[in-house]
């Protein structure tokens, strides 16, 4: 199968022309795994090869049935590999089993031949692991793809598949998918489960996908919103399969706005005017569109949120300290999660407590928004991609350009909702700009309608990186 034929259909198309037996699942595995050798050596998206596995183990019937698809290597465990979380101290590693999100994507056909960049414990919104390497965005070699999916993203963007694993704990999923011109859903806390493993960051990490289409995303969500015994979380049934959803009209919304920054002063000039146009957009498909404020005390949720994660943190490495009987070292971890382990240490339980408290309070106050309206619309990012290297290159601005990068996206892990990164706009340079959309806790249903016509309205399957 030649790549130009490849890259002209998403993964539900795929899986079309192989029912039909237009295809092969083992043409659709030889061109994916071309299009790996050719590109990843300029972007290290892929970081574990397994297609000679996948060829041993051809993929079963299903909706996906013989569909390429690739892990991150963070969350989903296949068994026998390592799940390296992009950090030397895992590169041993070895899955006893799969995860129930692996299990369910393999009992719907597709065919896992690799394994996606991350930063150390996806950490941060980009991708520059010791380890792993730096993975790039093939939209701009000298930009980042984004973190913590950054390789999922850089894969789907290049063409190597039309749809990968992600997880987001704070915009992992939104934040690459942004940098990459990709659609990307956070789904609401609890869709999908984390089992056999506990939760990721008291609940604010979840796992889904990056996808080129809007109808990909709905489909695999169904194959991935399958409830475990002993989850800690609960979400009523979705009503219809989200993959319905994505072709129903959504009616005529109450759209809320914000065209500034949650956690930073403001956004870059270009993400703002994206805003206003794409609030302009959905008046004019007919929905009531407003500026309001975001209720809740946002200062106060990164606050928590940054304890919370610390103690999560150092809550892992002292297990595997434990595990293997001696200290977590100086050099077996980056520099920076050394000082988050390090923090992590010192927060004591009942601070701990507070902070969930803190949390939870927050999402109270976010959710009293959603009595008004059905969806927020803001920048997914407070820029355009940043130059690999930004974030760190001085140790002073750290927090302050973290956050100007990134000052919309972890709100809405800490409250629980679903969240989607929309790729609408592009930048004067040609780089992607991502518009963020909100809904109230398990309306998933609410922002794959919206999305599926902000698609038609405004398409974005066929405008492809130059990589």
């Amino acid at each position: 199968m030649r790549f130009e034929d490849y890259r002209r259909h998403d993964a539900v198309g795929l899986a079309e022309l192989v029912a039909r037996r237009d295809v092969s699942a083992g043409e659709l595995l030889d061109a994916a795994a071309a299009r790996m050798v050719e590109v990843n050596p300029k972007i290290n998206a892929v970081t574990q090869d397994l297609t000679a596995r996948a060829r041993s183990e051809p993929a079963g019937p299903g909706p996906f049935s013989g569909v390429p698809f690739l892990l991150k290597d963070l969350g989903a465990t296949l068994k026998g590999t390592p799940t390296t979380m992009g950090s030397r101290l895992f590169a041993d590693n070895l899955a006893a089993a799969d995860s129930a999100l692996t299990a369910a994507y393999k009992g719907a056909g597709l065919s896992i031949f690799g394994k996606t960049n991350t930063p150390e414990f996806g950490l941060w919104p980009f991708t520059e692991s010791d380890f792993l390497g730096i993975c790039r965005n093939p939209w701009d070699l000298s930009r980042t793809p984004g973190g913590s999916s950054g390789g999922a993203a850089a894969a789907v963007a290049a063409g190597i598949v039309p749809a990968a694993h992600a997880s987001d704990g704070g915009g992992s999923i939104r934040t690459p998918a942004a940098c990459c011109g990709l659609f990307g859903m956070k789904p609401s806390r609890g869709r999908v489960s984390f089992a056999p493993a506990g939760e990721g960051w008291a609940g604010a990490s979840i796992q889904h996908a990056v996808t080129r289409s809007v109808r990909d995303s709905a489909a695999l969500l169904d194959v991935a919103c399958r409830p475990q015994p002993g989850d800690p979380y609960f979400l009523s049934p979705p009503e219809r399969p989200f993959a319905e959803e994505a072709s129903r009209e959504p009616g005529r919304l109450r759209i809320a706005f914000m065209a500034g920054a949650m956690q930073a002063p403001g956004l870059d000039p270009e993400c703002e005017a994206a805003v206003r146009e794409t609030a302009r957009l959905c008046e004019e498909l007919g929905h009531a569109v407003e500026e309001a404020a975001i209720p809740g005390d946002t200062a106060a949720m990164q606050a928590a949120a940054g304890a919370v994660i610390s103690a999560s943190i150092a809550a892992n490495l002292d297990a595997e300290a434990e595990r293997r009987g001696r200290p977590i070292e100086a050099g077996e971890i980056e520099a920076p999660t050394m000082a988050t382990y390090r923090r992590g240490a010192t927060v004591p339980a009942a601070a701990y407590v507070r902070g969930l408290a803190a949390l939870h309070a927050y999402g109270r106050a976010v959710a009293q928004l959603f009595e008004t309206y059905d969806v927020l619309l803001l920048s997914t990012l407070g820029s355009p991609p940043i130059a690999i290297g930004h974030i760190l290159e001085d140790p002073k601005l750290v927090g302050e350009r973290l956050f100007a990068f990134m000052p919309n996206t972890q709100a809405f892990n800490n409250t629980g909702q679903p969240a989607m990164t929309v790729p609408l706009a592009w930048s004067r340079g040609g780089l992607p700009i991502g518009l963020q959309f909100v809904a109230r806790m398990g309306a998933e249903a609410t922002l794959f309608r919206l999305a599926g016509q902000l698609e038609q309205a405004r398409p974005w399957f066929d405008r492809l990186a130059p990589l």
